[in-house]
C-alpha cells in the first residue's frame, strides 16, 4: 500500500522550510512552534471531538492511497487498487482513479465511491471536479446528507457542492433497506443549500401502490423548512361534511413564513385561509384568517381573522395586541377544524396595551373588550369591557428584612349590549393596595406577618337610570369608596424522621401550616360588581385573603384561622416523593357579613373539610384524591380520585371520577355542579396495533339538587381510535371523534393519517387532541433521530 500526501504550494514550502529548520520547537495545545526564522507554523491541539474546516479550494491538502501509485504528485496521478483520494471536504474511492492535481479532476473507473458532508454517492464509474465539485456518475445509488433519504437512479449529473440532477430516479426519505415509501420519477432536481427536492412527473408509492401523483413534486432533503405543498389532511364530520384541506407553505426568510390552506368542506364549500408568521430583533406576530364564500348551509359568507404583536420599545417599555374576530356566533362550532374541539370557545379578546416595567416596578394601560359568542340555548350576559384599564405594581423583596408591595388599578367597565339592552351598572374603579410583609425563616420553620390597606374608590352609572332615587335604587351612590387594612400572619414547620414504607427506607415529614386572617367588616351592598366571582374553595384558597377571585368588588370581612397538615414519605436514596397526605379547615371566628348579590352568607363556625392523597404505589401505578367534605350535613361538596397506571412505554390507563354539588341559589359566581366519570386509554394489541380512546360521562343523580350540565345521564366526549406501527417508516391512525358543540348539539368526526416517516403524513394530525385527551400518551411512531455532517463517516 502506497500513500502520499499532496500539498498546495504554500503548504509545501512551509513543510520544507520548516524541515530544514534545526530550532524548531513544538508548541502546546492550541499553541505555536515556532521557528528561528521567524516562520509561524499551526501547533497540535487536542480535540474533543470531529470538526468541520474550512479551507480555501487551492490550498486544501488531498492524501491519497492505492496498492500502486504512478505519475508526478504535482501533475497526475494513477491510483490503482484500493484506489482513494481524500481531502478535508469530501473523498473518492474506487478501483482506479485518475487524479489531476492542478485541476481537480477525477476520474473514477471500477467501485466508484464518493463522500461528502454525509452524503455517499456509488455507482460503476465517476467522473468528478474536487475543486468545482461537479461531474457526472452512471447507475449511481445514494444515501443523501443526515437526513438518510436513498435514491437510485440511471444517470446523475452534478453541477455543484449543493446541485445535482438524477434521471430516471427513485427517491425515499426512509432510511429502511426496504423502504415502505418512496417516489418515482422521470427526473428529480436536489439543491442542498435550498433545501428542496424537485420531482418531475411523480408518483408517490405507498406499500408499492400509487397513492398520489403530480406532474410537479417538491420536498425537503434536509429537516429543514421549505415552500411547497404540505400534504394534505382530509376527514368527516357531521357539520363539515367531506373535509378535505391542501396547505401551501411558503418559506419567505429565516424570520418569518406563511401557510395558505385551501379548504373544501363538502356541505358548505369552499373557504380560503392562511397564517402569516414573523420575528424581529424587537418583535413577534401572527396574522390568520378564514373566508368562506355564501356558506351553502348557514347562506350567508362566514370569516374569521386573529392579529397578533408584541414590540420591544427599548429601555423597558413594550407594546402589543390581540384583535381576534369572526363573522357569527356559530363559526368554531360549525368550523371546528378536524382533532382540534374549538367548538367551546365562548369569548374572543380584543386587547391592545402600553407597558413599561424594570426589576421592581411595572405598569401598563390597556383596552380590553370581548366578543361573546352567545348559545341560543344557554345565553349568557356578556363580561364587562376594560376602556380603559391603568396597571401599576411594584414590589421590593428583602428590603432590610421586609417585602414591600404595592398593587393599583384604575379601570373604566362598560357592559356591551346584551339583547338590544345594557345589563347592570358600569362606571371607573380605582383601587390601591399597599402591604408589607417581614419574613422571618428559619431552619425548620417560619413565620410571616403581614400587613395592608385596600382602598377603592368607585364612580357609577346605575343602569342608566337617576342614582338619587328612582326604582329603588336609593342605597346606590354615584360616588363610593371603601377602605380595608387586611392582616394575616402565616407560619408553619417541618419535622423529619427516618422510617420505612413497603419494607424500603424512606424520610418521613410532618408540616404544620397554620394561617390567621383578620379583616373588618366593611357594608359594601352599595357597590357594583364588575369582574368578582366566589372562589373555588382548595388547598390554595384555604391560605388567601379573600375568598372572591378576579377584581377587589367584594372584600369578605374575616377573623378566621386556616389549620392545614401535610406529611410525605420521600425515599431515603432518592428524595422521590411516594406518598403525601394533606388536610385543612378554616375556623371562623364571626359570621359572613359581605356576599356577592345573591350569595347567601355563611354562618357556620367552620368550613368544609379540605383532604388530599398521592401515592406512587409502584413505579407504574400512581393515584390521587382530592375531597371537600361537609361536616355540617355529612355529604360531600366535591371530590376527585384518579388513577393512572402505565405499566410500559406507549401502554397507559387512567381513570378519574369528578363530583361536584351544584351552587347555593344556583348563583352565577360559583362552579357549576358536575358529577362525571373519565376512562382513558392507549393500548397495544400486539407489537404492531394499539387501541387509543377516552369516554366521558355524565351521571345523573337522585338527590341533593346535584347534577351535571344536564339532568339525564350522557357521553359528553368520546374518542376511539387505531394505530398502526408499520415495519420500516410508517403508521396508519383512524380516530372517531365525538363531543359537544352547545347546550343541546353534538358534532361527530372521523378522520384518517398516513404519516410517512421523511416525507410528512397524509390526513388529519390527531396527535394534538390525543396528547391533550389521553393521559401519558406515547406517540408509536418512533422520533427519528437527528443526523449530523459526520453520519455514514469513514
Amino acid at each position: 500500500m502506497i500513500r502520499w500526501l499532496i500539498l498546495s504550494a504554500l503548504s509545501v514550502a512551509g513543510a520544507v522550510q520548516a524541515q530544514g529548520s534545526p530550532d524548531v520547537t513544538t508548541a502546546g495545545a492550541g499553541g505555536s512552534a515556532q521557528a528561528s526564522n521567524g516562520l509561524q507554523m499551526p501547533g497540535l491541539r487536542i480535540s474533543p471531538g470531529l470538526r468541520e474546516r474550512r479551507f480555501i479550494d487551492d490550498e486544501m491538502p488531498a492524501f491519497m492511497e492505492a496498492d500502486d501509485i504512478s505519475g508526478e504528485p504535482s501533475s497526475e496521478v494513477l491510483l490503482k487498487g484500493n484506489a482513494q483520494v481524500r481531502r478535508a471536504d469530501g473523498v473518492v474511492k474506487g478501483d482506479s482513479i485518475h487524479y489531476s492535481n492542478d485541476t481537480g479532476d477525477v476520474k473514477i473507473e471500477g467501485n466508484a465511491r464518493i463522500m461528502r458532508d454525509a452524503t455517499v454517492v456509488t455507482g460503476p464509474a465517476a467522473r468528478l471536479n474536487l475543486n468545482t465539485y461537479s461531474g457526472e456518475i452512471d447507475e449511481p445509488n445514494f444515501w443523501i446528507g443526515a437526513s438518510g433519504g436513498t435514491a437510485r437512479a440511471e444517470h446523475a449529473d452534478i453541477f455543484g457542492r449543493s446541485q445535482m440532477r438524477l434521471s430516471k430516479v427513485v427517491y425515499s426519505g426512509c432510511p429502511c433497506e426496504h423502504p415502505s415509501w418512496y417516489i418515482k420519477a422521470d427526473s428529480v432536481d436536489l439543491d442542498f443549500d435550498e433545501n428542496e427536492g424537485v420531482a418531475r412527473s411523480g408518483v408517490l408509492y405507498f406499500k408499492d401502490v400509487p397513492i398520489l401523483a403530480s406532474p410537479y413534486l417538491t420536498f425537503p432533503v434536509r429537516k429543514e423548512r421549505k415552500s411547497g405543498f404540505l400534504l394534505p389532511t382530509y376527514g368527516t364530520s357531521k357539520k363539515t361534511g367531506f373535509d378535505l384541506s391542501i396547505p401551501y407553505y411558503f418559506n419567505l426568510a429565516p424570520n418569518y413564513d406563511a401557510t395558505l390552506i385551501t379548504r373544501y368542506m363538502g356541505k358548505r364549500g369552499l373557504q380560503m385561509g392562511g397564517e402569516f408568521r414573523y420575528m424581529g430583533d424587537t418583535y413577534m406576530g401572527s396574522v390568520s384568517g378564514t373566508y368562506l364564500h355564501n356558506d351553502r348551509d348557514a347562506g350567508f359568507n362566514r370569516y374569521m381573522y386573529r392579529f397578533m404583536h408584541r414590540q420591544f420599545l427599548g429601555n423597558g417599555f413594550y407594546a402589543d395586541w390581540d384583535l381576534n374576530g369572526v363573522s357569527d356566533d356559530n363559526y368554531y362550532r360549525d368550523m371546528t377544524t378536524l382533532g382540534l374541539n374549538t367548538a367551546s370557545t365562548t369569548y374572543l379578546p380584543r386587547q391592545g396595551r402600553v407597558g413599561w416595567a424594570n426589576n421592581y416596578w411595572q405598569t401598563y394601560v390597556q383596552v380590553y373588550k370581548y366578543r361573546t359568542l352567545q348559545d341560543p340555548d344557554a345565553p349568557i350576559v356578556p363580561p364587562y369591557d376594560k376602556v380603559p384599564e391603568f396597571f401599576l405594581q411594584g414590589a421590593r423583596y428583602d428590603w432590610n428584612g421586609l417585602d414591600l408591595r404595592l398593587d393599583g388599578t384604575a379601570v373604566r367597565f362598560r357592559r356591551p349590549l346584551f339583547n338590544g339592552n345594557r345589563i347592570g351598572p358600569q362606571g371607573d374603579r380605582l383601587e390601591i393596595y399597599p402591604s408589607v410583609a417581614l419574613p422571618i425563616v428559619r431552619a425548620g420553620w417560619y413565620i410571616t406577618p403581614k400587613v395592608g390597606v385596600n382602598y377603592t374608590q368607585y364612580r357609577t352609572d346605575w343602569y342608566n337610570g337617576d342614582w338619587n332615587g328612582l326604582g329603588g335604587l336609593a342605597p346606590y351612590k354615584r360616588n363610593a369608596s371603601r377602605t380595608v387594612p387586611i392582616f394575616s400572619l402565616d407560619a408553619g414547620m417541618t419535622f423529619e424522621r427516618d422510617t420505612s414504607l413497603f419494607g424500603k427506607p424512606s424520610m418521613q415529614t410532618l408540616e404544620p401550616r397554620l394561617y390567621y386572617l383578620r379583616v373588618p367588616y366593611r357594608n359594601q351592598n352599595a357597590l357594583p360588581v364588575y369582574d368578582t366571582s366566589l372562589a373555588d374553595f382548595s388547598f390554595e384558597q384555604a391560605f388567601q385573603e379573600n375568598i372572591y377571585t378576579g377584581g377587589w368588588d367584594r372584600i369578605v370581612n374575616a377573623d378566621q384561622l386556616t389549620v392545614g397538615l401535610t406529611t410525605r414519605w420521600l425515599d431515603a436514596n432518592t428524595g422521590f416523593q411516594r406518598v403525601a397526605l394533606s388536610a385543612a379547615q378554616r375556623i371562623y371566628f364571626e359570621d359572613q357579613r359581605v356576599t356577592l348579590p345573591g350569595e347567601t352568607p355563611r354562618e357556620n363556625v367552620r368550613s368544609d373539610f379540605l383532604v388530599g392523597a398521592s401515592a406512587a404505589l409502584t413505579d407504574t401505578l400512581t393515584t390521587d384524591m382530592a375531597a371537600q367534605y361537609n361536616p355540617y350535613d355529612n355529604k360531600w361538596s366535591r371530590g376527585m380520585v384518579s388513577a393512572r397506571w402505565a405499566p410500559q412505554r406507549q401502554t397507559t390507563v387512567a381513570l378519574a371520577y369528578r363530583y361536584q354539588r351544584e351552587p347555593v341559589n344556583n348563583i352565577s359566581y360559583a362552579p357549576r355542579g358536575q358529577n362525571q366519570i373519565s376512562l382513558a386509554l392507549q393500548w397495544p394489541f400486539s407489537n404492531r396495533w394499539y387501541g387509543v380512546g377516552r369516554v366521558d360521562y355524565s351521571m345523573s343523580t337522585d338527590s341533593g339538587g346535584i347534577s351535571g350540565a344536564h339532568d339525564s345521564p350522557r357521553v359528553t366526549q368520546a374518542i376511539a381510535g387505531l394505530e398502526y406501527k408499520g415495519d420500516c417508516c410508517w403508521t396508519g391512525r383512524v380516530v372517531f371523534q365525538r363531543y359537544a358543540v352547545a347546550a343541546n348539539d353534538t358534532n361527530s368526526a372521523v378522520f384518517f393519517q398516513l404519516e410517512l416517516t421523511g416525507l410528512g403524513a397524509l390526513g388529519t394530525d390527531p396527535l394534538k387532541l390525543l396528547n391533550k385527551s389521553i393521559p401519558g400518551y406515547q406517540p408509536v411512531s418512533e422520533p427519528t433521530p437527528a443526523g449530523t455532517t459526520f453520519e455514514r463517516y469513514e
